[in-house]
């Protein structure tokens, strides 16, 4: 008699516990209308050899930080959030995908960006006496 009294209570406990829980309000990764009311960005520096690349946006160069998979290449378009730091997901319009990065530096000019990427990744292309250069965004429509 204890064990079915302990299973039901656990059953039912189970249960309430269960029906209790709901789906959030969730926000579709790869829902593109979601995404293109984002922020927008065009990578205007992006190098293999570091992680860090720019993003130019209507107020200005954003430098962020993404692992080697996820490096999207100069020219491409981004939507997020690029006006605060931290991780958070971007969309590649590109390729059509969401994936992880952290805006370190944002609101830059264009010096600005230079002294981030130069702090972050001092060895350019193994050659240090190159100086690096930020390509204008060709893609970024200005509002």
């Amino acid at each position: 008699m204890k064990k079915l009294f302990t299973l039901s209570a656990t059953f039912l406990l189970a249960v309430i516990l269960f029906s209790s829980c709901r789906k959030a309000d969730v926000i579709v990764a790869n829902e593109e209308s979601y995404w293109l009311n984002q922020d927008e960005g065009e990578v205007v520096y992006s190098e293999p050899g570091c992680g860090y690349w720019v993003v130019e946006t209507y107020n200005g160069y954003t430098v962020v930080y993404s692992n080697s998979i996820n490096q999207p290449y100069e020219g491409e378009l981004i939507y997020g959030n690029f006006s605060s730091r931290g991780p958070r997901n971007l969309y590649n319009y590109q390729g059509r995908f969401v994936f992880g990065a952290t805006v370190t530096d944002y609101w830059l000019s264009y010096g600005q960006a230079l002294d981030v990427l130069d702090y972050y990744c001092p060895i350019y292309g193994g050659k240090s006496e190159q100086q690096r250069v930020i390509k204008k965004a060709t893609k970024l429509k200005k509002k």
